[in-house]
């Protein structure tokens, strides 16, 4: 029996997938459920087994192709065992959908008449556009074939390939390029046989397209507090070996974090938004980014979801899963999606502060200064006192177009306070 391989669905609002590399060629044998790709969607790596025993017959996609869930990857003949997951006979006559890895990829864009100057450009197409020097007017033109019409990175990659009259933008009055400048870039000195040159990894150049899609697309402006984290300090220390023992599980600061900000999120909901264009979400579900270094030097943003309905052990389970499936490189694609606000420990690395980017499309970030003893001036039933008082910075930086000082400051002060009036009786 002839079985068609397919690109599997690997999360929710995952629409597509790069090809890493095949582990099989044309020919060899393979078990069912043995790996024989992997694939990687933003910044997750996966490995898709085979759904049936048999030999490769043909493969269609190679390293590097952004290929659509549901699209044939590769040809299985199959050994007359069960099929593991969907799949369905191949017809016997190969027709326009049936191709070898070796033909040619065509895609020819029909022409439209169809005004799409509305039409939704990702952060992710915006950047691929900027890299290739396509026009607003070029990428609007090329067919999208998502949800609604919606470009993917697929539609705008076939569309690189076969690309020979672009068309150039007319610039009007109103229009804002921000490629427009008579600034030249400064020179870098290399000196050769003493620098050395490092070609960024994939993530690395996401993490990069990331950060600037940010910074041009949202006005950043941060605030800062301290706060008095004493109490919550004392009360970590004189409990985490109990609470490992209990519940056997870590017990770390980011948990109490993560709550005092879910907490301080139900009293601020404007906070917990998207924009775009003219149009704010206000998002129901409060599902907070735990910013985290990779052993490579990289950084992801495992995702606590519902936060605010989990109490201190729970969240607790939740942080330590998540930091080691990103340390050991097991985070799930879903794992990584559908954050509505982010924090970043900066004091992790000694920092006293923090300027931190907007994780977009989301309109804040707070990020979390070293805690630090130092003495205080503070007052008692017996008046101003000097004492020793483990003190933290937070900055938030947030959206400007939507986010105004007001609600920037009174949202970051109503996390001070959580964390300043800790109560394990309440929190937990």
């Amino acid at each position: 029996m002839t079985i068609e391989f397919k690109m599997p669905k690997m999360g929710e609002s995952i629409s597509e997938a790069t090809i890493i590399s095949w582990l099989k060629n044309v020919g060899d044998f393979v078990d069912a459920e043995e790996t024989i790709l992997e694939v990687a969607t933003d910044k997750v790596d996966s490995e898709v087994p085979s759904p049936v025993s048999g030999t490769i017959t043909e493969i269609r996609f190679q390293k590097d192709d952004v290929v659509a869930v549901g699209t044939v990857l590769a040809i299985i003949e199959a050994v007359g065992e069960k099929v593991v997951g969907s799949s369905k006979k191949v017809e016997e006559e190969k027709g326009i959908g049936s191709r070898n890895i070796d033909q040619p990829k065509t895609y020819n864009p029909q022409p439209t008449t169809q005004n799409k100057t509305t039409t939704f450009l990702s952060p992710l197409i915006i950047s691929i556009a900027q890299k290739e020097n396509l026009s607003l007017e070029e990428v609007q033109s090329i067919p999208g074939s998502g949800t609604d019409g919606r470009i993917q990175k697929s539609d705008i990659f076939n569309y690189l390939k076969n690309r020979k009259y672009p068309i150039k933008s007319i610039p009007t009055p109103t229009t804002y390029n921000p490629k427009t400048t008579t600034y030249n870039p400064p020179k870098i000195n290399y000196v050769e046989g003493k620098d050395r040159i490092v070609e960024m990894d994939r993530m690395r150049k996401m993490i990069a397209d990331h950060m600037v899609y940010s910074k041009q697309t949202s006005p950043h402006v941060t605030s800062y507090i301290e706060v008095d984290v004493t109490n919550l300090v004392d009360w970590r220390n004189a409990n985490k070996d109990k609470f490992q023992e209990k519940y056997n599980e870590k017990l770390t600061f980011t948990p109490i974090f993560v709550q005092a900000v879910a907490k301080a999120i139900e009293d601020f909901p404007l906070i917990n938004v998207s924009v775009d264009d003219k149009k704010i979400f206000v998002h129901k579900d409060i599902n907070v980014g735990m910013a985290t270094a990779l052993p490579s030097g990289n950084l992801i943003v495992p995702v606590l979801k519902n936060a605010n309905k989990k109490d201190l052990v729970a969240l607790a389970k939740d942080v330590n899963q998540l930091a080691a499936a990103s340390r050991n490189n097991k985070l799930k694609p879903e794992q990584i999606q559908g954050s509505t606000f982010t924090i970043s420990n900066v004091g992790t690395f000694g920092s006293l502060m923090g300027t931190p980017i907007i994780n977009q499309p989301e309109v804040a970030i707070l990020a979390l200064g070293i805690i630090k003893k130092r003495p205080e001036v503070i007052t008692t039933k017996k008046g101003d006192e000097i004492a020793i008082r483990s003190m933290m910075y937070l900055s938030l930086s947030f959206d400007h177009r939507v986010v105004d000082g007001f609600l920037g400051g009174s949202f970051l002060r109503k996390i001070g306070d959580y964390l300043e009036q800790f109560d394990s009786n309440t929190i937990i």
